[in-house]
């Protein structure tokens, strides 16, 4: 019977398109997000006027639909369809931030603010965390950018050179790297301080690294950083002097008290004040979810306190979000937080060996890039949840609650699984091509013939 059933789960994952170790890994993301999402939701369903079960079978629901993303994004078999659709993921991005930064409110189409941070579109009801939608759509992008900069085929500005004499100044690899990669990382990590300068920052920490996986000289990264941070260096010296800061006020602002690091004057006020006092409140608000989620780490230990015996879940609002880390820890202890970080280390491994066997450029870093980003924003989680990050909005990607983020991943795992089945299919066509290792018996040696040779061994031997 147990027999029967290890051959059909094996016939199972046999039928699955792509690699099957990283299938393995997605379906036991989306398992402990099920299970994680139900438990550490109570705060959620108050707020929200609903229940524990339809929270958890919506996200039941929003996984199904995660996989048939993945199914369906993994049919594609040509290449060629994501290099197309990498080369607008700038530009989509740029509009995306675009509506946020303008703070868009039309019938259809609103921009949202939470927690003080404008980061969601709603379209039509349907809530779209842009972020990540930027971080995914920018990787592509990247991995395009930096292919066609090594073919030199950017097409529009290899039409502007050649028809227009004056231009002929932009045919260099310097501008175009300048054009092609360098500003567009600039402009959106920019806009996206708007929303969020952690988020910011992180995200063009990534999208260097991915620019140096992909060949670009670390000088030219290096100098990339620095105007980055010559930015983010002049804001804080206007707002030090004068008070404010443009063109981006709200998370700057946020991000240089977070810098300032006001933990212990909170601490000394929710100490010192009294109860009922905004000052003590204020501090206290604070406070509550980094404080709580160490708790939780803390109270977990090494096998944690069980599933659905959390106590913080009903301490911290986000738990569910922004603190899943923690949540796990308490309820399954470090057993389970190693459990969940080896799983990450997986698809970054596995990503490393698809992207050694991917003899496409663009499939090489396209699939590594993405890879990388899952695994670097899942560290990043655990990071601000162990106080060794600044506070940011960081999910655990395809654990932590949230639709449209996970489809969004969704939709990234269906792209590094399309991508692994097509070298799949590469290398068992040049194992086809590739001559045969054993000897056919056409061509083995004939039974005399080897009868004959050990005779005249045994002469040999005898003089």
């Amino acid at each position: 019977m147990a027999e029967t059933k290890k051959k059909g789960i094996a016939r199972f994952f046999e039928l699955l398109p792509g690699d099957r170790v990283i299938w393995i890994l997605v379906i036991l993301l989306a398992m402990i997000s099920i299970l994680s999402v139900f438990s550490s939701s109570p705060l959620l369903a108050l707020d929200t006027g609903s229940s524990r079960m339809s929270i958890v079978g919506m996200q039941m629901i929003v996984t199904v639909v995660g996989l048939l993303v993945i199914a369906l994004v993994c049919v594609v078999k040509n290449m060629k369809v994501f290099q197309w659709l990498s080369q607008w993921g700038f530009i989509g991005s740029f509009l995306m931030l675009i509506m946020l930064v303008a703070h868009v409110k039309l019938p259809f189409l609103r921009a949202a603010e939470i927690n003080g941070a404008w980061r969601i579109l709603t379209i039509f009801g349907l809530q779209i965390h842009v972020y990540e939608v930027v971080k995914i759509a920018m990787v592509m992008y990247l991995a395009w950018a930096v292919d066609t900069l090594r073919t030199d085929s950017f097409t529009i500005l290899n039409y502007v050179v050649s028809k227009y004499e004056k231009m002929r100044w932009l045919d260099t690899e310097f501008w175009k790297k300048a054009l092609y990669i360098y500003l567009p990382v600039i402009t959106v990590t920019i806009m996206m301080m708007d929303g969020g300068t952690s988020s910011a920052l992180f995200f063009a920490a990534i999208m260097a690294l991915i620019i140096f996986v992909g060949g670009v000289r670390i000088g030219e990264i290096l100098l990339l950083a620095a105007v980055v941070g010559i930015w983010f260096g002049t804001a804080i010296g206007v707002y030090k002097h004068s008070g404010k800061i443009m063109p981006f006020s709200g998370r700057v602002v946020t991000a240089i008290g977070r810098l300032d690091d006001k933990h212990e004057q909170n601490m000394a006020t929710i100490q010192n004040a009294p109860p009922n006092s905004r000052a003590f409140q204020v501090a206290l608000d604070k406070e509550r979810q980094p404080v709580s989620a160490l708790l939780a780490i803390k109270d977990g230990g090494w096998v944690g306190k069980g599933a659905g015996r959390s106590t913080q879940r009903y301490i911290v609002p986000v738990i569910f979000g922004d603190y899943m880390f923690s949540f796990i820890v308490e309820e399954y202890g470090i057993i389970g937080a190693i459990v969940v970080m080896l799983l990450y280390l997986s698809l970054l491994a596995r990503g490393a060996i698809l992207s050694k066997n991917c003899k496409d450029y663009y499939g090489k870093v396209c699939a590594g890039s993405l890879c990388l980003l899952i695994t670097a924003q899942a560290f990043m989680h655990i990071l601000i949840n162990v106080h060794l990050a600044p506070q940011t909005g960081q999910t655990l990607p395809m654990i932590s609650h949230g639709t449209s983020s996970f489809l969004v991943f969704s939709f990234a795992f269906g792209v590094i699984l399309s991508i692994s089945r097509i070298v799949q299919n590469q290398i068992k066509k040049e194992e086809e091509k590739s001559d045969p290792i054993i000897v056919t018996s056409e061509v083995q040696p004939s039974d005399d013939s080897v009868k004959d040779g050990l005779d005249e061994l045994d002469e040999m031997e005898s003089e």
